[in-house]
């Protein structure tokens, strides 16, 4: 029998943008608890990006750069009569966006000198360009996929 579908809670909007999906990404850029030291390092990358780029809207480059990183292949193992195969499946909306913000936040912490706000303002706008680390990332996910689709009538 199927689990029942939990209720997910509801999300407020974050306090600039009036944004749930900015208010996630505080949340995943958040160490520690230390939520007003993540807001600022996110509030902060988005007025470097609403000063670069031409574009004024933040938001707008912001969400542009999340659909750039979602991956929309991924391989999970699959245990067939004894040999582990690697089958390519869909990836669900919730987890290539949560994959996406990770993705983006790794990448500019392995940037070395520079501030937090800074190294993820110039991550995003990699990502904008279809560059970067973070779309490297994904671009490998989807290789390997690709490789394995010859194992995808195991996908359950």
């Amino acid at each position: 029998m199927r689990r029942p579908i939990k209720n997910k809670p509801v999300r407020r909007p974050d306090l600039k943008f009036e944004s749930e999906a900015v208010s996630r990404f505080i949340n995943t850029v958040m160490l520690d608890g230390k939520k007003d030291t993540a807001r600022a390092v996110v509030y902060d990358a988005m007025d470097i990006l609403a000063k670069s780029e031409g574009n004024p809207d933040p938001l707008e480059t912001f969400e542009t750069a999340i659909r750039n990183v979602s991956p929309l292949m991924e391989v999970r193992s699959r245990r067939v009569g004894g040999a582990n195969y690697q089958v390519p499946r869909e990836v669900p909306q919730q987890r290539r966006v949560s994959l996406a913000y990770r993705w983006l936040i790794n990448a500019a912490r392995a940037k070395k000198g520079k501030p937090m706000a800074q190294k993820l303002a110039e991550e995003i706008l990699l990502a904008v360009k279809n560059e970067g680390s973070a779309v490297k990332k994904k671009d490998d996910m989807h290789r390997m996929a690709d490789a394995n689709k010859a194992f995808a009538h195991f996908a359950w």
